[in-house]
């Protein structure tokens, strides 16, 4: 029998079906009979009695949360994210570079320094890889500080406002799509595959639409999801290491672009557990024992 713990937060209990994904969590633990406790940031003395640790809050190398990865690692135990991932994905100068040294398909990408957001820079990228752009601050997440731009006035105002939070500004190709992608892995083991159908007139999955709507989740059982998909999400994961990720992809012309590698991604209860509900069981068993719990399974 294995202690577990889930470091969360408080907001993510407020979320009803955040909070039924953790108690998920925690009946998966209970079903293969190993303990598994909530722990809160005022209680990291306690990360020294647990075999592993899940990290169910928001990951950034300035929260609680890369500060617990860090304390289980050194404490020789296992941690979902690790440290490292947390780093990679929450630099996306970093994770692009590893990506495209990989020879993993990514949108044509540029970075500019502050000096380079000009109108002469931004009409010459308008250019050279069409309009609108995309504009990325390398520490975003959930699609904060990600703009589509039409005009040189707008790259320099979006791209300046960025760099207040920055010290380099991404700018991409943009790739037209009605929905995104998303392949949750683990240690190159595909867990669930995801679709993030976009609400009207909107461009991206965390953007509403103009009557409020969100965008629609929809799962598809791993075994039916299209090969090339999964080809490229797991590639794109060993790109940035052996934990848990959440790969975004367009679909373009029948191949597949990657749009980010998400550490700590999302699994809401009845979203991205619909088709593949044993992701919470999979998850677990890799806490206790590792790539081996994936042994004689396909």
């Amino acid at each position: 029998m294995a202690r577990l713990a889930i470091f969360t937060e408080r907001y993510t209990i407020r979320s009803s079906i955040e909070l039924t994904a953790l108690s998920n969590f925690r009946m998966a633990a209970f079903e293969l009979d190993h303990e598994l406790d909530f722990i809160f940031k005022n209680e990291l003395k306690y990360l020294k009695n647990y075999d592993a640790v899940l990290i169910r809050a928001l990951t950034d190398p300035l929260n609680t949360s890369y500060v617990v990865a860090r304390a289980v690692e050194m404490l020789g135990r296992r941690v979902l994210d690790t440290s490292d991932s947390i780093r990679i994905c929450c630099d996306k100068v970093n994770m692009y570079g590893r990506l495209d040294a990989a020879g993993v398909p990514i949108p044509v990408t540029r970075y500019l320094a502050p000096a380079e957001v000009t109108p002469a820079a931004a009409t010459l990228l308008f250019e050279t890889l069409g309009s609108p752009l995309v504009l990325k601050a390398p520490n975003s997440s959930f699609s904060a500080y990600v703009d589509k731009v039409t005009t040189t006035e707008a790259f320099v105002r979006v791209g300046r406002r960025f760099l207040r939070r920055a010290d380099r500004l991404v700018v991409q190709q943009y790739l037209p799509s009605e929905f995104d992608w998303r392949v949750i892995t683990l240690h190159g083991r595909v867990l669930a595959v995801v679709q993030y159908r976009f609400a009207r007139d909107a461009w991206k999955a965390m953007q509403r639409g103009d009557a409020g709507e969100s965008a629609v989740t929809t799962c598809m059982s791993r075994h039916e999801a299209p090969a090339r998909l999964l080809e490229v999400a797991i590639k794109a994961g060993a790109a940035i290491g052996d934990s848990l990720y959440g790969v975004d992809l367009k679909e373009i012309d029948g191949d597949f672009v990657v749009i980010e590698v998400n550490d700590n991604p999302t699994i809401a209860a009845t979203e991205e557990d619909q088709a593949n509900p044993e992701i919470y069981t999979d998850i677990v068993r890799y806490l206790v024992d590792g790539p081996a719990s994936f042994a004689g399974r396909d």
